[in-house]
């Protein structure tokens, strides 16, 4: 799974980035990149660390998430309402081509004051530059929406499929209408066969987006973006942190990070909270095996039956699926062993349907 982190030049979009991935690009303070970054971060799951020590494993590996550090949209002249003087100027700058690719979007607003850092609006108001990026976005679909309704029109006029028809009507008659009230289309409920009729678009304001909302280092315990004036849905969630501080704490050992977290009155790292929140917003879960060669999580999303999470692993494993043997994590941990849970009747044997749950320890049964 990939996020793209966007939002405007200097909001901590890089700093973010290096302190979820382990990175050391390049920032400075009044300079904006223009360069797109890619690293993996490793997601903290307290689940696997336990289970961790009962096999002493050869390899452990935690789930992962790729981000992609996309280029600040451009600086904007400040106008009536912070807005850019032509509207839709700001996605010109925007990496579109990458930030289509993507599963979701991690928008970093600026909620910090800096007097040498003049904010390319004038003044700090995170309410507003979260609407105003969604407009970019907004403006960057509607050009690709108009040009597929032009073609669908000129297509039917010589006898359209009734799948062009019903595409047409979707674009025309609800997606293009939402996007000119300046609507994201992550906001309509929309039919199963019309989500997937929009998948081929990569419409950019149909993404679950993440507003990571970047606060001063003395307000990081008790912001609340939503007293920021900022809404939040299922689609759209929202938390604050404040970037510095963050790869401040990556730098430290354990025990200096729980001094640290204590003293800030923080129960975990806030990069903590963007991972989970991260892996929650794309609807992800994690399954895990284990075993002396190798204790690790795999990722799936919700919902995935036991033979296409078989696949996750090989496809081999799918393709001669003959059971699986699923215990809770926290049943392996109390007994210790899988053969312990066995004779506790703590692992169950489920089918190809089965439906796995986040948490689960599962060894696949296969012959191929």
């Amino acid at each position: 799974m990939q996020l793209g982190i966007l939002g405007l030049p200097k909001v901590g979009k890089t700093t973010l980035f290096n302190t979820l991935t382990a990175s050391r690009q390049e920032t400075d303070k009044f300079a904006a990149s223009k360069k797109t970054h890619v690293a993996v971060a490793k997601v903290p799951d307290p689940r696997l660390a336990q289970l961790r020590p009962l096999f002493n494993p050869k390899r452990y590996v935690p789930a992962t998430i790729e981000y992609v550090d996309i280029p600040g949209v451009r600086p904007l002249g400040g106008t009536e309402g912070g807005y850019p003087q032509q509207q839709g100027e700001g996605k010109e700058s925007l990496d579109l081509a990458q930030l289509r690719t993507v599963d979701a979007l991690v928008h970093v607003v600026r909620a910090f004051e800096d007097e040498e850092l003049v904010h390319p609006s004038g003044s700090v108001d995170p309410a507003r530059d979260v609407e105003m990026l969604d407009l970019e976005l907004v403006l960057a679909d509607m050009e690709v929406v108009e040009r597929r309704i032009e073609r669908l029109r000129r297509a039917t006029k010589g006898g359209a499929s009734p799948d062009e028809k019903r595409e047409l009507e979707l674009l025309a008659d609800v997606i293009l209408p939402a996007l000119e009230e300046e609507k994201p289309v992550r906001e309509l409920v929309l039919a199963g066969d019309d989500e997937k009729r929009l998948r081929g678009f990569q419409l950019l304001s149909a993404k679950p987006v993440l507003l990571v909302v970047n606060v001063g280092e003395d307000e990081v315990s008790g912001a609340d973006p939503a007293a920021m004036g900022i809404a939040t849905s299922d689609t759209c969630r929202a938390l604050a942190i404040s970037a510095p501080i963050e790869d401040e704490i990556a730098r430290l050992s354990e025990e200096e990070q729980r001094e640290f977290l204590t003293d800030l009155g923080l129960e975990e790292p806030s990069l903590d909270r963007v991972l989970r929140a991260s892996y929650d917003l794309l609807g992800l879960i994690s399954f895990f095996t284990v075993g002396e060669d190798e204790v690790r999580a795999w990722t799936i999303r919700r919902g995935t039956v036991a033979r296409d999470a078989a696949r996750v692993i090989h496809s081999d494993i799918a393709r001669g699926f003959i059971r699986a043997e699923v215990t809770f994590w926290e049943d392996l941990v109390r007994w210790k062993t899988l053969t312990a849970c066995r004779e506790k009747a703590l692992l169950r044997l489920e089918g190809k349907d089965y439906v796995v749950q986040d948490g689960e320890v599962i060894h696949f049964r296969f012959n191929v």
